[in-house]
This record gives structure tokens, sequence and C-alpha cells, in this order.
């Protein structure tokens, strides 16, 4: 059993930056962050697969999210940056041995942090 604890959420103006934390209690290979807005479905924003060194990054981040991980301290970070308001939501981490794109095939879940992004 992992548990996930994520910090570092909290409301910023637009442009502005956050980072997010997720202390999990064990290793696993696949490391990734899901976000969902009111009355949308769950989306996954980044994943980071440790095994190859590989990260993967929605359309809707690229170029503004930075996923990374310390592995000695079992955390996952997200450095966002560059914050819009769609980009408001519950972020939750998620851990596997591989990295999918859909929560529901993710062994271990947080109970999420809330980001507000207000314009």
């Amino acid at each position: 059993q992992v548990q996930l604890v994520e910090s570092g959420g909290g409301s910023v103006q637009a442009g502005g930056s956050l980072r997010l934390s997720c202390q999990a209690s064990a290793y696993t290979d696949c490391m990734t962050w899901f976000r969902q807005a009111p009355g949308k479905e769950r989306e996954r924003v980044a994943s980071i697969y440790s095994v190859i060194s590989i990260t993967y990054y929605s359309d809707s981040v690229k170029g503004r999210f930075t996923i990374s991980r310390d592995n000695a301290k079992n955390t996952l970070y997200l450095q966002m940056n560059s914050l819009r308001p769609e980009d408001t939501a519950m972020y939750y981490c998620a851990a596997a041995r591989l990295c999918y794109g859909s929560a529901r095939q993710y062994d271990y879940l947080g109970q999420g942090t809330q980001v507000t992004v207000s314009s």
C-alpha cells in the first residue's frame, strides 16, 4: 500500500506560479498528476516514468508546467508557471508501475490539493 499526500495548492492570480508536492510512502516507477475541475472529467496533466527517465505533458500545460521527482525523498513535484484561470481544479497525484492515461488504472491516488487561479 502506498499513501500519497499532496500539498502546495492555493489561490493565485493569472500569470502566477505554484509548486505542488506529493509525498509518497514508497517508490513506484510511474507517478502522474491529474486534475479535475467542477463538472469536468479528470484529466492527466503530466507523468514521469523513472525507469527510462521520460515525461509526458498534456497539450494544455506543455511549456508551462514541469514535473519532477526526488526518488531519495519519494516526492513528486509539479512546478506550474504562467497559470491561467482554466488551470483551476483539484490536483491529484497518482502512482503505479506503468503510466496510464486514466486515473482508474492507477493503483494509488491522493486526496488532492486545490488550485484556484483568478483573472
